[in-house]
């Protein structure tokens, strides 16, 4: 978990609940939350989908991914559906996306 905590807060989330030593870890991102889990090592999750974040500027939260250390799945871009966009993946391989609407 705390590789996990580790990520989610150099990203700008902030714990509300829990830590990198908890079960649970409760964390808020302006208006979102996302909780985290801890799980056996035994136990395999399947792919869950994405979650999706708006942020004020996509280009700069990237660039502090990349800063970070972080390998972003994809560079920021536009989309023919309206957002401009990047996708990354949290340390437990979980797809998240941050964008804002265009």
């Amino acid at each position: 978990m705390d590789r996990a905590v580790d990520f989610y807060q150099a990203l700008g989330f902030e714990i509300r609940y829990g830590g990198a030593h908890a079960e649970f870890t409760s964390f808020a991102f302006g208006p979102n939350y996302l909780n985290l889990i801890a799980v056996p090592r035994i136990k395999q999750w399947g792919w869950w989908g994405r979650i999706i974040f708006y942020v004020d500027d996509v280009d700069a939260f990237h660039a502090n991914a990349l800063a970070r250390g972080y390998v972003a799945e994809t560079s920021p871009q536009d989309a023919a559906w309206g957002e401009r966009y990047f996708h990354i993946l949290d340390p437990d391989g979980h797809e998240l996306s941050f964008a804002r609407l265009l």
